[in-house]
């Protein structure tokens, strides 16, 4: 039991929205919660659960549950992101960008909790298009999680290319190259 302790503090989580949600049927309307959840560590993970139920708690333990699931690894380099990206899910576009250490979070709504989590301390971004605040989760998520590919990528090729790249020759090994002009003529004769 006090290993599930542990591991419940290490996560935090943060409610993004509650709505109510209903479905007609014969009788009426059946009344039902749904709620937006993120969860991280601050230290790279990052997820985001979504649970619908008849009460607000029990939404809430369901997208709990499904956020620890989903839990991505983000890339941080020197508290920021690695590189900029730009990622659209449905019309929701996002655009994040590293900053200089010092600057802070600039983003805001939904997107401000997901950078916040995953541990990020510096980083601009802008919500482009929709206002839908689980389209915004998930194009930041996706985000995060092709600039950590990418990031791998581009570590692993440039590792690649410092070990594939010629050697400097010392500067009295070098030749020259002459061009030969004929004398008393045009060139090229």
């Amino acid at each position: 039991m006090a290993e599930r302790e542990h591991t419940e503090k290490e996560f935090e989580e943060r409610v993004i929205e509650i709505n109510r949600v209903s479905r007609t049927v014969k009788g009426g309307k059946r009344m039902r919660f749904r709620a937006l959840i993120v969860m991280g560590n601050r230290n790279g993970k990052v997820g985001m659960g979504l649970g619908k139920a008849g009460d607000v708690q029990t939404a809430i333990k369901k997208a709990t549950r499904q956020a620890k699931k989903q839990l991505i690894n983000v890339p941080i380099v020197n508290d920021t992101i690695p590189h900029e990206s730009t990622y659209t899910y449905g019309s929701a576009t996002v655009f994040l960008k590293p900053v200089a250490p010092g600057t802070s979070i600039i983003a805001g709504g939904p997107v401000r909790a997901v950078i916040e989590l995953a541990g990020i301390k510096n980083v601009l971004s802008k919500i482009i298009g929709s206002n839908n605040k689980i389209n915004n989760v998930r194009a930041v998520l996706e985000a995060l999680q092709t600039m950590n590919e990418t990031g791998k990528i581009a570590i692993e090729s440039s590792k690649k290319q410092k070990e594939k790249a010629p050697k400097k020759q010392p500067a009295a090994t070098k030749t020259r190259t002459t061009r030969a002009v004929s004398v008393g003529g045009k060139k090229g004769e």
